[in-house]
């Protein structure tokens, strides 16, 4: 089984081109598939308001990770997200309206093709487990932590990381602090085939 890990630090910033903020783009998947992704995993900062670009065809997951949270419009049905909020789901299709709620937000972002499947993203506690059998399965990190995976390995997560494997046989992941006294700041996230 390979798991592979990606550092948000080694990835380069790319700019909106509404200039509302930037977004470093952690996995397209699969590698190489360019704009035909069927999994798409990415961070932004968000420094203004404005609203988000539609994607068609696409499921999107978004948690805010870093400052005071954002207000989402949805014509005229608003969202308020916090980082204590769970993950809000909602189809692509819907470009909903991002007001600042004080200050500039970093947020993280899970989008999965409709027609690759099912897109889920929640929070991930210590000692949680992501559950055994998936097309695609990855934890986002915002602190340092451990991942044990079902070969015996555990893996050390540097802060602000994601960990991702392709293999859907790759069995049990639990999610463990870096430390008994640390924090643990965590989602776990999966596509499951489309039936």
């Amino acid at each position: 089984m390979t798991i592979h890990i990606i550092e948000l630090g080694a990835v380069t910033p790319q700019p909106w081109r509404n200039g509302g903020g930037v977004t470093r783009e952690l996995l397209a998947w699969p590698p190489g598939s360019g704009a035909d992704w069927l999994v798409r995993v990415s961070v932004a900062d968000i420094d203004r308001d404005g609203p988000f670009s539609p994607f068609p065809g696409v499921q999107r997951c978004f948690a805010v990770l870093e400052g005071a949270g954002v207000v989402l419009d949805f014509s005229g049905v608003e969202q308020t997200l916090t980082k204590v909020s769970a993950p809000l789901s909602f189809d692509g299709v819907a470009a909903p309206g991002c007001r600042l709620v004080n200050g500039p937000t970093r947020d993280l972002n899970l989008m999965g093709r409709h027609s690759a499947g099912t897109t889920t993203m929640w929070g991930a506690m210590p000692d949680s487990a992501l559950p055994v059998a998936a097309r695609w399965r990855g934890l986002y990190t915002a602190s340092a932590a451990q991942l044990q995976a079902n070969d015996g390995r555990t893996l050390d997560l540097p802060a602000h990381s994601l960990a991702w494997c392709d293999e859907p046989h790759a069995g049990l992941w639990r999610l463990k602090p870096a430390t008994s006294s640390s924090p643990c700041q965590a989602w776990w996230m999966s596509l499951n085939a489309a039936a």
